[in-house]
């Protein structure tokens, strides 16, 4: 197709389709000549992706851009490349070092991965920014005077192991190794909401049926 049908499928400018192919958030189309090129469904599906991370997500231009350079890398394994494109996602605040709460959760979060036998985890998690977040978050419970220990951590990390599983059954359902983990980015992005969603929304029906509606 070309750029003005790219423009009508996709519902962007063409002016906003150029900006991403000046960015390299979308790779070129194949030339036709000196003035025109075409596109095809990779570009179209592609574009979606870009305009999820962007308008959904309001991830930086500049971040967007290195996570779909991990997405294209296919010089690097389906486990490394689906991790890098994550780990380059917008990260919660990183933990304050110089906070005693933050040791006690770092040693509760690896209490946890070692009960879930997370072993790929714990070796990342010198370099993992998601470790990190999670170390961040139980140090805010702690502070607050809710001990969050591995214990009561571990149903919530076998439950997440069952999303997991079945995010990856998913994404297994794509044809490329690209497709696959622009899957999982997607997911990452728009998927992640509804999940708080529906636990906030489990929680109210529960809350409802154990104390009626007061």
């Amino acid at each position: 197709m070309r750029l003005a049908e790219l423009s009508e499928r996709s519902g962007v400018s063409t002016a906003t389709i150029k900006y991403y192919l000046r960015e390299g958030l979308l790779p070129p189309g194949h030339r036709v000549n000196a003035t025109t090129a075409e596109y095809g469904e990779e570009h179209l599906r592609r574009l979606r992706l870009v305009r999820a991370l962007i308008q959904v997500g309001g991830i930086p231009v500049a971040t967007a851009r290195e996570v779909l350079g991990h997405v294209d890398d296919d010089t690097l394994g389906r486990t490394i490349r689906l991790g890098a494109a994550l780990w380059a996602l917008p990260q919660d605040p990183e933990p304050d070092e110089d906070d005693p709460s933050v040791a006690t959760a770092r040693a509760e979060v690896d209490r946890l991965l070692v009960s879930l036998g997370w072993e790929t985890s714990r070796e990342l998690a010198p370099l993992s920014p998601v470790h990190r977040s999670l170390v961040a978050a139980v140090a805010a419970l702690h502070r607050l005077g809710y001990s969050w220990d591995a214990e009561l951590l571990k149903p919530y990390g076998e439950l997440m192991l069952q999303v997991a599983r079945r995010q990856l059954d998913h994404m297994e359902t794509y044809d490329s190794r690209t497709e696959q983990v622009e899957m999982a980015v997607a997911s990452a992005v728009l998927f992640e909401p509804v999940l708080r969603a529906l636990r906030r929304l489990a929680q109210e029906e529960e809350s409802a049926r154990r104390y009626g509606i007061e």
